[in-house]
């Protein structure tokens, strides 16, 4: 087997008994018809399950609305790409060269939908046992470390009524691309607050997704820079 894919077993702490399952949850659609995209259907499921009980068991005293948004920061886009990147995806995938060279292994989509496969492959390798310890190994470390009270609301939410607070108008967004086939389309999302003059993008699966990453990044912006506070007391 190649070195790299077993690099990649011994991060995701599950060999695959058919290693052929690998193989298919790695592979871009527009590398072969043998692709990842109903491996990566079956992991999206297999995830939040699993996902659901880790956060179930961390968080006992919380209540259903408090577990399902932090279930949903947990299997957003952005996460999913950033354990990708640490385990080494871009290095594994099977793309097409056109593809590799439009930069597709490190295209957020791409890896996210490509860590689900992996979890959907590691599911029919060992059943659902083997893939709730590989999310527990690629995700425990943030669902123990996670404060729950910091992610109650959703981005949209939490950026909506931060500018609020400090009477600035609320935030627009506009999709700026869409690229892809009909069933498999990926969202670039600006988001916008005038008042400020400031100008996030994000990108997703479907618009929803987009907007929030476009939020997520807004806020990130705002809470780092003295602009917000400053327009606030002048």
């Amino acid at each position: 087997m190649d070195s790299r894919l077993d690099l990649l077993q011994q991060r995701l702490g599950h060999r695959y008994a058919d290693a052929a399952l690998l193989d298919r949850a790695l592979t871009h659609r527009s590398f072969g018809a043998d692709h990842n995209e109903r491996l990566e259907f079956l992991g999206d499921a297999v995830l939040s399950l699993a996902i659901s009980s880790l956060l179930f068991e961390r968080f006992a005293g919380s209540d259903e609305g408090d577990l399902t948004r932090v279930r949903a920061h947990l299997v957003r886009e952005e996460t999913l790409h950033r354990v990708a990147l640490q385990i080494g995806l871009p290095e594994v995938l099977n793309l097409s060269d056109g593809e590799s060279r439009g930069g597709g292994a490190q295209r957020a989509s791409i890896l996210a939908d490509a860590l689900e496969a992996v979890i959907g492959a590691a599911f029919l390798d060992g059943g659902f046992d083997a893939a709730r310890r590989m999310v527990q190994r690629l995700f425990g470390e943030t669902i123990v470390s996670t404060d729950i009270d910091n992610w109650a609301k959703d981005a949209k939410t939490e950026l909506q009524e931060w500018l609020q607070a400090r009477r600035l108008p609320v935030p627009s967004y506009r999709i700026t691309a869409t690229r892809g086939q009909a069933h498999a389309q990926t969202f670039d999302v600006e988001c916008s607050v005038p008042a400020l003059g400031l100008t996030e993008s994000g990108e997703g699966r479907s618009r929803r997704i987009a907007e929030q990453e476009a939020a997520r990044r807004m806020l990130d912006a705002l809470k780092a820079s003295d602009k917000p506070g400053s327009a606030l007391r002048s």
